[in-house]
């Protein structure tokens, strides 16, 4: 009964969702051109709190604990487990004053209105994972970027996002990039839990009655930790220990 009832609220979902994203297009666009990073940032963020009340529309919920004082004048690296890409707005939303960044696949930089403009303007790092030439490079830039402005670098050592919420194994060559470039950083691990659920029936109908959960654990100073390998080990098992089924 409740799959019946998410076809008609899945297109009134996504007329809203589309819509939000044709509209920032052009928004974006005249930000950052004309008025700069700040003004484009701006937009971006707005955006990001539109497509949260777009979720809303499935009656989705989002709860973002993080009892912890992030500084903002310093580099962040947030570690997180993906499930899907409702994990990616509330992400923005609730640490915009991170300046929040990600490394992303590269296919995503075109052809997504906003989305697309926002990677390949706002800072992201967009990278072929089959082409190491183009990959590494891309991440050590990337890295020099958020380690000289003091921003917020996303990564999900995943590589893919779990459809079933099971985690997969950490791939951390990525990683391992980013401590080298990003010294000063202060490490952030996240776990979320249940995002996967609004894709249950894959990308249509999507499921209701979401509560996505964001759990940020207590963070890690990057050079209190000699044994970086020790310090990944760490990271994924804090992570996968508070996902739930």
């Amino acid at each position: 009964m409740l799959k019946l009832l998410s076809y008609p609220v899945t297109v009134v979902y996504y007329v809203f969702f589309l819509l939000a994203l044709v509209i920032f297009h052009p928004i974006q666009w005249l930000c950052f051109n004309i008025f700069g990073y700040q003004a484009h940032k701006k937009s971006v963020d707005i955006l990001q709190f539109l497509l949260m009340k777009c979720a809303n529309v499935l009656g989705t919920r989002f709860s973002f604990n993080n009892p912890h004082n992030l500084s903002t004048d310093q580099p962040l690296i947030v570690i997180a487990n993906h499930q899907s890409l409702h994990d990616i707005y509330p992400i923005i939303w609730y640490m915009r004053k991170h300046h929040v960044k990600f490394v992303s696949k590269i296919e995503l930089g075109k052809g997504i209105p906003s989305v697309s403009y926002n990677l390949r303007h706002g800072g992201s790092a967009l990278i072929d994972r089959k082409n190491p030439r183009q990959s590494l490079p891309e991440l050590m830039k990337f890295g020099e970027y958020i380690e000289k402005h003091n921003r917020a670098a996303v990564i999900f050592p995943e590589g893919t996002r779990s459809k079933t919420g099971t985690p997969r194994a950490f791939q951390t060559k990525g990683l391992q990039i980013l401590f080298k470039k990003i010294p000063s950083a202060l490490i952030v691990p996240i776990t979320i839990n249940n995002s996967w659920k609004m894709q249950r029936y894959g990308k249509f109908p999507m499921g209701l009655g979401t509560h996505i959960k964001f759990t940020v654990h207590k963070p890690i100073k990057l050079s209190t930790f000699a044994d970086k390998e020790a310090l990944l080990r760490n990271v994924e098992t804090t992570i996968k220990e508070h996902i739930h089924p």
